[in-house]
C-alpha cells in the first residue's frame, strides 16, 4: 500500500555550501534531503521510501561548534509503500525453487509463497520449474500472482523487509498469462 507521510528530518550542511542569497543554500538543502531519504532506503514503520513530493518548510539554522556546520530542520511530504497482514496484492515470481516462490512487489524482493500454502499445486522440475494446478494456470517464472499477505519482518541490518505469502483464499492465484 503506498501511503503519504509527512516527515520531519534535520539536514546537516557543510559550510562551503552556505550562500547568503539563499537560493543555492535552499537548493543544498534540497539535495540533501533527497540523497538521505535514497539511502535510507526503507523504515520499519513508514516501509520502502519511494519519492519526497514536497518540502514543507526550512527551520532555522544552528551551527555546529567544532565543524563550522549548519543543522536545518526541515518537513517534507513523501511516498512510502509499506504492507499489511491481510492486504491482498499483486506480485511477480522471480524465484520457483521445490519448496516455493519468491515475489516481487513494488520495492519488495523477498515475499515467500511456500508450497503448502498453495493448495493443489505440485511442483514441475525442469529446465523452466514451476507449479501446476489442474483448474488454475501454472506459477512460474515472471508470472503474476495475487496473494494475501500472513506476515511480515523488518531486516534492520539491510534495511528490508520480508513477508510471507499465501493463496489460500477467495480469488488468490495466478492470473492469466498474456496471449503473445
Amino acid at each position: 500500500m503506498y501511503l503519504k507521510v509527512k516527515l520531519p528530518w534535520n539536514v546537516i550542511i557543510a559550510p562551503e555550501n552556505l550562500d547568503i542569497k539563499g537560493l543555492l543554500l535552499q537548493r543544498a538543502i534540497l539535495l540533501k534531503v533527497l540523497e538521505e531519504f535514497a539511502s535510507r532506503r526503507a523504515h520499519k514503520d513508514l516501509g520502502y521510501h519511494i519519492a519526497v513530493t514536497t518540502l514543507e518548510s526550512i527551520g532555522d539554522g544552528k551551527v555546529r561548534q567544532h565543524t563550522g556546520e549548519v543543522m536545518f530542520p526541515v518537513v517534507f511530504s513523501a511516498i512510502t509503500f509499506n504492507i499489511f497482514r491481510g492486504e491482498v496484492l499483486e506480485g511477480q515470481v522471480h524465484k520457483v525453487f521445490k519448496h516455493g516462490v519468491f515475489l516481487r512487489c513494488g520495492p519488495m524482493e523477498h515475499i515467500y509463497l511456500s508450497c503448502t500454502k498453495m493448495p493443489g499445486y505440485r511442483y514441475v522440475p525442469g529446465e523452466n520449474p514451476e507449479f501446476i494446478n489442474e483448474k488454475s494456470p501454472p506459477v512460474g517464472k515472471d508470472d503474476l500472482v495475487r496473494f494475501m499477505v500472513m506476515g511480515t519482518k523488518w531486516l534492520e541490518a539491510d534495511r528490508e523487509f520480508q513477508a510471507l505469502a499465501s493463496l489460500e483464499g477467495d480469488f488468490l492465484g495466478p492470473l492469466p498469462r498474456p496471449e503473445i
